[in-house]
């Protein structure tokens, strides 16, 4: 061959061999229920009031006069029970003092109620509280947080010598907790119905401690925002009992709130868990939101529309509404009804997962919970809440748990019958002897070190009867991971044997117990303890054709159709 043509065959094959290494390797698809932050922590819900009192000093014993706030037994308990609408004491300290206990438990946030300046008597209004009554405020003092009269100032009960909301959101993320603040927008103090007018009720303070919005103890119909300056803040109409009702059309209501919440964010809150956001409308949501997350992108919300329509509560997920995830009230109502009740079917939750073109922009983002401070306490036995924390820490959603629940306290308690008692430190001492705590623990701390189960899509498999089945699925980047959950919330053994979408492979029991080696086109058998769980774990990607193509469709349906 003449040495011209030899060159240009080398060059020619060279060229070739080049290409060839240049060829990028074929693209493993991505496969993510949500890579939102917050996803991978569960969350400890503490009414910081009523869980530790670890300072004495800051209580205010004395605080409010004849209208004392300390200590107020709700009336007409039957024998042996109680009820409180006093402080009773619990503080910043109370929960940094217990923050190795909750992130021991498997949590890595704890949501804290609102920390704002509330009034410093109790109210005179409205109708009297009594044993079991609901929305009657009477009597009660803002223990709770939710009264607030200046949005900008911290509350008196809740900080200690060198511990104001700056340093512990500071010793809490050292502990490994990220602060979820519970915020409250729309209303403010009860505003009206005193028979005589009392200090700080119905107003609201600025950054500087000036009156800016006074509902001078007036019906709502009475207000006259064109002639008074202090009544412009409220709309002429009352919303929630005699709560101040916020205008959410006012331009001063929004850069009030705005500046407040961003100070406190500047303070170390990670999250902010909103208050009744269903009584402000979505424009409202989408400016604040957007107000509030072009100083910190990406900042996570989450709205609380007590509803149990998920086509109510879907649009504030949207992003024209803001995209504020939302507590999921709707699987919340199913949960009740699989967990309070031995004989009910794990079918019952399935249509409330709403995996594929459902009415939420995305509902790995949903935070699930079976109860809180606003409803009765889940009813169920200690093995009722066992099976229900196993679902919650498995199933698709980021879990919240009331503090509490991990031990059973006051069980089937709405708010006036002690839904909001007292937890204390020996209860906390006392936990681990609990078998819910035990397997909460044990479930929590799985999902922890798990991906899937934090940020996987979800593909059901069985549900039915006292048996649930599902995949966990999470592909990105490095992390490939699939895990399949087995639920059994029956009192026997129950057996398993799983070929759907199986995919072959060596599947470990991260929860103790012997692989399972299976060949293509095998089945994966197993046993299930009674009221209890197992999850395995393959660690590859999702190479079998038709868990592909599902995972795939999973991706492509996950959020609401016309978004």
């Amino acid at each position: 061959m003449p040495k011209s043509r030899l060159l240009t065959a080398l060059v020619a094959a060279l060229a070739c061999g080049l290409a060839h290494a240049a060829a990028p390797a074929a693209s493993v698809p991505e496969f993510v229920g949500t890579d939102a932050p917050m996803a991978s922590n569960a969350i400890y819900f503490v009414m910081t009031d009523r869980f530790v009192n670890g300072d004495p000093s800051n209580d205010h014993r004395d605080q409010g006069g004849p209208h004392r706030t300390f200590d107020i037994p709700v009336p007409g308990a039957p024998k042996g029970e109680s009820a409180n609408i006093g402080y009773l004491g619990g503080d910043f300290k109370g929960v940094l003092d217990n923050a190795g206990y909750i992130r021991g438990m498997g949590f890595g946030a704890v949501w804290i109620t609102p920390i704002v300046d509330n009034p410093d008597e109790a109210f005179t209004g409205g109708d009297p509280v009594s044993w079991g009554s609901k929305f009657t405020d009477r009597g009660k003092t803002g223990y709770h947080g939710y009264w607030g009269v200046n949005f900008y100032k911290l509350d008196e009960h809740l900080p200690s010598k060198g511990l104001d909301f700056r340093q512990f959101t500071a010793k809490m993320h050292a502990a490994g907790l990220k602060v979820v603040q519970d915020i409250v927008v729309n209303h403010g103090s009860p505003a009206f119905s005193m028979p005589v007018r009392q200090p700080q009720y119905g107003q609201i303070f600025d950054k500087d401690g000036r009156l800016i919005a006074d509902e001078q103890n007036l019906p709502p119909y009475q207000l006259d925002p064109a002639r008074n300056p202090l009544h412009r803040f409220y709309h002429a109409y009352d919303d929630l009992v005699q709560l101040s009702n916020n205008d959410d059309q006012s331009p001063a209501v929004l850069d009030y709130f705005v500046g407040a919440y961003e100070q406190w964010i500047g303070e170390g809150a990670d999250a902010f868990r909103i208050d009744t956001i269903s009584h402000m409308s979505t424009a409202f949501w989408k400016q604040f939101s957007a107000r509030i997350r072009a100083k910190h992108p990406g900042f996570f919300m989450f709205g609380e529309a007590f509803d149990y329509s998920p086509d109510n509560i879907g649009q504030y997920t949207w992003p024209e509404n803001g995209a504020i995830s939302v507590l999921d009230f709707p699987l919340r109502g199913r949960l009740g009804d699989v967990f309070e009740h031995p004989d009910s079917d794990y079918a019952h939750l399935l249509d409330r997962l709403y995996l594929t073109n459902g009415p939420y922009q995305n509902p790995y983002e949903l935070v699930t919970f079976y109860d809180n401070h606003d409803m009765a306490r889940l009813n169920a036995t200690d093995a009722g809440f066992i099976d229900a924390n196993n679902f919650l820490f498995t199933a698709r959603g980021i879990p919240a748990i009331y503090y509490g629940s991990e031990t059973g306290f006051e069980r089937g308690k709405a708010e006036h019958q002690g839904n909001r008692n007292y937890y204390g430190q020996q209860r906390i001492d006392a936990a681990s002897k609990s078998p819910i705590y035990r397997q909460l623990k044990r479930i929590a701390l799985l999902r922890e070190k798990t991906p899937a189960l934090q940020r996987g899509l979800m593909l059901p498999l069985r549900f039915a009867g006292n048996q649930a089945a599902f995949y966990r699925v999470y592909q990105k980047g490095d992390t490939h991971q699939i895990a399949l959950v087995l639920l059994n919330k029956g009192d026997a053994v129950a057996s398993f044997d799983i070929g759907e979408y199986l995919q072959p492979g060596r599947w470990t029991p991260a929860l103790g117990g012997a692989a399972i080696d299976v060949a293509k086109g095998g089945s994966l058998h197993a046993s299930v303890p009674a009221h209890d769980v197992q999850v395995y774990l393959l660690d590859a990607t999702a190479k079998r054709a038709d868990l592909a193509a599902e995972l795939t469709r999973l991706m492509q349906e996950r959020g609401h159709p016309t978004h």
